[in-house]
């Protein structure tokens, strides 16, 4: 079976590449739009111009499942998109859910571009999950070009990280799959005081279920 993969740039391709070990049976068709990263910094109608098209393409190309592997476009317009295109959409939002239900501390801390931030998918999120959490909201918005361009400020991302421990995060949520590639050093950067929460293997999850009803 054939499944796309979508993201602005290079964050999508480490979810693809998850997606390519857990499920080796797929043909994976992955699509990015190095053109315009990063997204989330964009408006809405710009995005949703950027990725219709692709999108199209997709449908073209005989992908019977979509990942819509950034958190940006998921939150703002994956309803949109569904009403667009009738092949199953399988999105990635920031994971407040569990995030919110492992905490000790009753704080948490969620790394995302502006746009996601903005979403009102993402509200929707805290209220129904993150009810009496404190949800820590750091500015990341330079992070994914950080990322797709190789040029990542070590020093910059401890000072957020350092932040959001002193102030008491125990769980911190990559909301941008960009951030994946650098989950390792977050990691490092957090150890023994906060859990890094990323949703690859939930997105393989939820792909596996589209797949069976197919």
């Amino acid at each position: 079976m054939k499944v796309g993969v979508f993201d602005s740039g290079a964050g999508g391709r480490h979810v693809a590449d998850s997606i390519k070990k857990a499920m080796p049976e797929l043909e994976v068709v992955y699509k990015e739009d190095r053109d315009h990263v990063p997204y989330g910094v964009r408006s809405i109608e710009e995005i949703h111009g950027f990725v219709k098209p692709i999108f199209q393409e997709f449908v073209g190309e005989g992908c019977r499942v979509v990942v819509v592997a950034c958190n940006t476009v998921t939150t703002n317009l994956i309803q949109e998109l569904r009403e667009e295109f009738k092949v199953p959409l399988v999105g990635v939002e920031p994971m407040i859910k569990p995030a919110a239900t492992a905490t000790k501390t009753g704080v948490i801390c969620v790394c995302a571009t502006p746009r996601t931030l903005q979403s009102a998918r993402y509200q929707e999120l805290k209220v129904l999950y993150a009810q009496g959490i404190e949800v820590l909201e750091p500015d990341c918005g330079d992070w994914a070009l950080m990322v797709e361009t190789n040029q990542v400020d070590r020093n910059h991302i401890k000072t957020i990280i350092d932040d959001a421990c002193a102030k008491g995060a125990d769980q911190i949520v990559l909301g941008c799959t960009h951030y994946h590639w650098i989950e390792e050093m977050i990691n490092q950067l957090s150890a023994g005081r906060a859990e890094v929460i990323q949703p690859e293997p939930a997105v393989i999850r939820q792909l596996a279920r589209v797949i069976s009803t197919l």
